[in-house]
This record gives C-alpha cells, sequence and structure tokens, in this order.
C-alpha cells in the first residue's frame, strides 16, 4: 500500500478527536481509499472533504466512501445505504467483514484490517456509476 499524502486541515482535525486505537484505523482505511483509487483506472480524481463531519471520498464515476465511527463507538468505513455495495460484498465477503445494516463495514482497533476484501468494497464503491 502506497503511503497516503497528508490529509487536508478539516479532515486531519476530524480524525484527531478520536481515540488514538481509533484514529489508527481510520488512517488506514484513508490510505487504502486512496492506494486503490489510484490504481483504479478511469474513475478520476479523489474528492477529499467532510460529509456530516466525517472524512468523505468521492469521485465522478463512483458513490462516495466516508470513514467514521458508529454510533456504538466502532471504526467503520460508510457507503450511500441506497446502493448495492454492501449488499454486495456481504454476498460475498460474509466471513471476512462485520456489517452494519445496508451502509457500512466495522472493524475491530485490535485486528488488522482484512485488505483484499476491503480493496474490493473500496473498488466497487468508487466504479459503482461506470
Amino acid at each position: 500500500m502506497k503511503v497516503a499524502p497528508n490529509p487536508p486541515p478539516s479532515v486531519d482535525a476530524a480524525l484527531a478527536v478520536h481515540p488514538e486505537a481509533i484514529q489508527t484505523v481510520l488512517h488506514e482505511l484513508r490510505a487504502l481509499i486512496l492506494d486503490v483509487a489510484s490504481v483504479t483506472d478511469g474513475i478520476g480524481d479523489v474528492t477529499e472533504t467532510l460529509k456530516w463531519g466525517q472524512p468523505s471520498f468521492s469521485v465522478p464515476t463512483g458513490t462516495p466512501l466516508r470513514i467514521g465511527v458508529t454510533k456504538a463507538g466502532a471504526p467503520a468505513l460508510f457507503v450511500h445505504c441506497q446502493t448495492t455495495v454492501i449488499a454486495d460484498a456481504r454476498a460475498v465477503f460474509s466471513g471476512d467483514l462485520r456489517f452494519e445494516g445496508n451502509r457500512a463495514v466495522v472493524f475491530d482497533t485490535d485486528t488488522a484490517l482484512p485488505e483484499s476484501a476491503l480493496r474490493h468494497v473500496i473498488r466497487a464503491a468508487l466504479t459503482y456509476r461506470l
């Protein structure tokens, strides 16, 4: 995985409010999103902003991805709930990923991210409109 550039100040501030263990997971998710975007042809430039106080990543060809915490306080990767991204991922990766409804993949702070499965989910979101 490539090292992600520094986040914009607003994104950096949004990440900094979380406990260190959650920040670590969120930074890893951010780096993974940017890495997948960098090796996925035809998706255009990634726009990194804040949406609902969470870092959001969007491209012209996909549905936005957000990183943040669930209501229970677990780090998560969020997608728009009206897409099929989570349902499709659940059908393939139910043993590898933990889901919350039709909008999030949830992670523990004490285990490594399931990078292979996550790359698939991220790529599916970034190319959702292709």
